[in-house]
């Protein structure tokens, strides 16, 4: 195998290890930046803030991120409490049904402790009020009694920093976006960095990976660590079973067809979601809804999980009539078309 230079905070297998053996298997979560691998722009921004605040004992703005699923915005959060010494508190937004969830958090949060909210979207008006206040005054207004007896009272809080996650930016209210002071946006990872998150996890799972296992994973991996993670899971669950415990280029190779993973990336319902775009609707233009229907998958998934990577590597156009498969969606599925007018016809 040939030498690479060891990753920022890769643990080296250790053949005595099992982590079935020691009862629970070991995050491969990063717990500081200097683990965080990829996103260096965002990163180094980040550790100057982190710094900032540290240095003059205050707690740190508050943080917006934002991206597609699986980039690490969640172990984001949770670095930057650690790096700042001080408690993680998360939840969704999605659970804070009511004013008096997001009251018992934010009154029970201590001073510059980070307070996550993952699909911070989706928090309803009556909720997202509340926060306004919080976030910039550090107090909340709470109603007692009702009727015309009712009255506000006015809880001080200690200041914190709210760190809001999002898939969809563009359903984030303005008046809630606008009182981030950092915003940032995770994108998707280069093939050398996923390369790199493989190698610290396979490390840190105690999995010897060959070099070339390790390259086909990472481009299988659709720029997402949580996808390359869970594909280097499960060639360890192949490798024990099939082979020496060891991923090499077969036992990539045959596990890639058994989770029916092509060398692209794209999973069965990728490429049925191009052919079904190709071969019913002669390449589209067509609306997500009439493919979601197709496909027998919800819209929000279709459009968030799987069409931000088939646009990114160029296989489907987003247009104002509809989804359109590029040619080089054509290509990859194999089949070839002439074009009549606006109709294509299949061959």
């Amino acid at each position: 195998m040939k030498d690479r230079p060891p990753d920022p905070g890769q643990r080296l297998p250790n053949p005595g290890f099992n982590p079935a053996e020691d009862g629970e298997e070991l995050s491969l979560r990063p717990r500081l930046l200097s683990e965080f691998v990829g996103q260096d722009k965002l990163k180094e921004n980040l550790a100057v803030y982190i710094e900032a605040a540290r240095r003059r004992g205050e707690h740190l703005d508050h943080v917006f991120l934002s991206g597609p699923p699986g980039l690490g915005k969640t172990t984001l959060a949770a670095i930057v409490a650690n790096e700042l010494g001080v408690q993680f508190r998360a939840t969704s937004a999605p659970a804070l049904e009511k004013p008096g969830d997001l009251a018992a958090i934010l009154t029970s949060i201590g001073e510059r402790n980070i307070f996550f909210i993952d699909e911070i979207h989706r928090l309803k008006p009556v909720v997202e009020e509340m926060l306004y206040s919080a976030m910039e005054d550090f107090e909340i207004d709470v109603v007692i009694g009702q009727g015309p007896g009712a009255r506000t009272i006015k809880i001080p809080l200690p200041p914190f920093t709210l760190v809001g996650a999002t898939t969809k930016t563009g359903l984030v209210s303005s008046p809630l976006y606008s009182r981030f002071g950092i915003p940032m946006r995770l994108d998707f990872y280069e093939p050398a960095d996923i390369r790199k998150i493989v190698f610290r996890s396979a490390g840190i799972l105690s999995v010897r990976t060959e070099d070339d296992a390790a390259e086909m994973i990472s481009r299988c991996s659709r720029g997402t660590p949580r996808i390359a993670n869970r594909i280097l899971r499960r060639m360890r669950d192949f490798a024990q079973v099939w082979g020496k415990g060891i991923i090499d280029m077969p036992i990539v190779t045959r596990g890639l067809e058994s989770l029916e993973i092509d060398e692209r990336g794209l999973d069965k319902l990728d490429r049925e979601t191009l052919r079904t775009l190709v071969e019913k609707y002669a390449g589209g233009p067509v609306g997500s809804e009439t493919i979601a229907i197709s496909i027998g998958e919800a819209v929000d998934t279709l459009e968030d999980v799987y069409e931000p990577y088939l646009i990114q590597i160029g296989f489907l156009k987003r247009t104002p009539r509809g989804r359109v498969a590029t040619d080089g969606a054509w290509e990859h599925l194999g089949i070839k078309r002439t074009t009549r007018g606006d109709q294509s016809i299949l061959f």
